[in-house]
């Protein structure tokens, strides 16, 4: 598959992300200016970027840090597949984020882990040990970065939350792009991508049905602080839409 190829396929991902979060280009211009902040005193800064899909967030720190290691994780091989043949200057891990063999392939010590709707594919007890395993990892001064949908455990806030999310993309005109289910439909299809749907599905992964984490902001935080982050706090937000940020002293 060539670069344009899949910059084509890539740009259908990045207008198909939007229909659910329509301010990800904000967020991620809020994780990269954390980020940066947050490496900018170390010489060599160390990141990895944790169930990285196609490789959208880890190419817009590249192109923040250029000075920068980037690692990005992701055990879906059609998504890596989009991110290897388009984007240059980052290291591209196929690893299970619930298992620990992605270790191995990372440095011994990070400044800084990103995420953005991803770890909610996480059960709770796997995103505990998640945070664990980062505050092992993570230098002092270090920070980890997840940018998703996190309720904050009001059933009424929660809702309200939801309409501030939907109403957002009503205003700024994304709730009608293609949706995640079209999305697969055209990928699974395209003769262009066929030896990596092969890959996606002798791997067994479903687009339809996965693990979901129940904690919500406060719950989360608290993981983070139990696993050794010393700060931790949701320093962005609409409606249900958060990113939350730790720091390892």
């Amino acid at each position: 598959m060539t670069s344009n190829a899949a910059e084509a396929w890539l740009r259908r991902w990045d207008a198909q992300q939007e229909r659910y979060v329509a301010d990800r280009e904000e967020r991620f211009t809020v994780l990269c200016d954390i980020v940066e902040t947050a490496v900018q005193d170390v010489a060599g800064p160390v990141i990895i970027d944790l169930g990285c899909g196609p490789g959208s967030l880890a190419a817009r720190l590249c192109d923040r840090l250029p000075h920068a290691t980037i690692t990005g994780i992701d055990s879906d091989p059609l998504l890596l597949g989009l991110a290897r043949a388009h984007y240059t200057g980052i290291t591209w891990v196929d690893a299970d984020l619930s298992a620990r063999e992605w270790l191995a392939e990372v440095p011994p010590v990070i400044h800084a882990a990103v995420s953005t709707t991803a770890l909610h594919w996480l059960d709770n007890d796997q995103l505990a040990a998640l945070y664990r395993t980062l505050s092992g990892l993570m230098a002092p001064g270090g920070v980890f970065i997840n940018g998703d949908h996190i309720k904050v455990g009001d059933e009424r806030l929660d809702k309200l939350a939801e309409v501030i999310r939907h109403r957002r993309a009503a205003r700024v005109g994304v709730q009608d792009n293609e949706d995640w289910t079209a999305w697969w439909d055209a990928a699974n299809s395209s003769p262009e991508l066929s030896a990596l749907v092969q890959a996606r599905t002798e791997r067994k992964l479903k687009t339809a049905s996965h693990n979901e984490n129940t904690l919500t902001i406060t719950g989360q935080a608290d993981a983070l602080r139990a696993a050794g982050f010393d700060h931790v706090a949701p320093l962005w937000q609409v409606g249900d839409d958060h990113v939350l940020v730790a720091i390892k002293s």
